[in-house]
């Protein structure tokens, strides 16, 4: 038996050895990955703010949906590669795809507000989409914090949304399972943003990280061992790992309010929430609202998400349970089989009459 053991050993070191030897050389031969992949156009400019419409292989008139991305990280997830793209499976159902791209604030931009970018970007990009499109009201998805952005947007700007998506989109700040919101509640964020102004990306993604401190820091790389030695799946490790630390800075007194008004406060399910002088009530939301959350969402627990259910004016409310993670939700091959399609289905449902482009 130790004679066994010894030489399954061996054999287990030697195969290590190969694997790590090739993909050394692998890296070295990687460069710079692609992401984002899906052909797009800017049409659009404000400040730091870039409009993307993507590119459809045809002109068959339909309703336009604008994609509102969180703050916090770059959108180029939802397009990561081509078998890994939310886009390109919303472009598979037809549907005519616009989003916004927040870009990098810089310290010109510490001073900027969430009416700045609720009231501001998102209704300019909504106007130039309807004013293209010669419509009345666009279709919206809202992901993530980008979700909140747009459930707030909904509420102040009913008559310009004919549709609302929301994907793994926190709502109710302060269910007992939300551990990211239980931590930034212990930040002392006025101090924080006055000594900083613009609050790091690195800062924002070590508490991310810290969320699952072995699996996200330790794990995955002990893992890369098994994938080394295959390009592709190192392509799509980097792919990865350039996502989640590709992290904007946040513009200072956006990141003040948004941690006080909803991750201290909880005041979107409190009734009690102001963007600007203007009061965000949910009840306001009357459009038809499709909610799509993942089981095990360790960032968005789907407690966090469900609440929307009860909040909302809409009569017409539907859900989307997503059996994976917040990451996995853009990213695994279950995901780009159930998301797009169940999007897609459901606006074919509620786009009714739709306008010509």
């Amino acid at each position: 038996m130790h004679k066994d053991w010894v030489n399954t050993t061996i054999e287990e070191f030697v195969e290590f050895n190969r694997k790590l030897g090739a993909g050394l050389a692998h890296f070295t031969e990687l460069g710079d990955v692609d992401v984002g992949i899906s052909p797009k156009q800017a049409v659009y400019r404000e400040d730091k703010l870039t409009l993307f419409r993507y590119e459809r292989p045809d002109t068959e008139p339909r309703i336009p949906l604008l994609v509102v991305y969180a703050l916090v990280n770059r959108p180029y997830m939802a397009d990561l590669q081509p078998d890994r793209s939310l886009i390109r499976g919303l472009l598979a159902a037809g549907i005519d795809v616009y989003l916004i791209d927040w870009g990098y604030p810089d310290a010109g931009d510490r001073s900027l507000t969430l009416e700045n970018y609720i009231c501001g970007y998102v209704d300019h990009c909504v106007d130039f989409i309807r004013s293209q499109h010669e419509v009345d009201d666009i279709n919206l998805l809202g992901i993530c914090q980008g979700g909140t952005f747009s459930l707030c947007y909904g509420a102040l700007y009913r008559e310009k949304v004919k549709n609302l998506v929301t994907m793994v989109t926190p709502v109710d700040f302060h269910t007992a399972d939300n551990v990211l919101s239980r931590w930034l509640r212990h930040i002392d964020i006025d101090l924080l943003v006055d000594t900083l102004g613009n609050v790091p990306g690195d800062f924002l993604n070590w508490i991310f990280l810290s969320l699952k401190p072995y699996r996200l820091t330790s794990q995955k790389y002990v893992d890369l061992i098994d994938i080394i030695d295959r390009p592709e799946k190192l392509k799509n490790f980097v792919r990865m790992e350039k996502w989640i630390f590709d992290s904007p800075d946040q513009a200072g007194e956006a990141f003040r309010q948004f941690i006080k008004e909803f991750f201290k406060g909880n005041k979107l399910v409190k009734g009690n929430l102001t963007i600007g002088s203007r009061k965000v009530d949910l009840s306001s939301v009357t459009m038809p609202v499709l909610n799509i959350y993942a089981t095990a969402d360790h960032l968005v627990p789907p407690s966090s998400s469900k609440a929307l259910r009860s909040l909302v004016g809409s009569s017409d409310y539907d859900e989307v349970v997503f059996d994976g993670g917040h990451i996995g939700i853009y990213v695994s091959g279950r995901a780009q089989r159930q998301i797009p399609a169940a999007i897609g289905s459901w606006l074919a449902e509620h786009n009714v009459n739709a306008p010509g482009s």
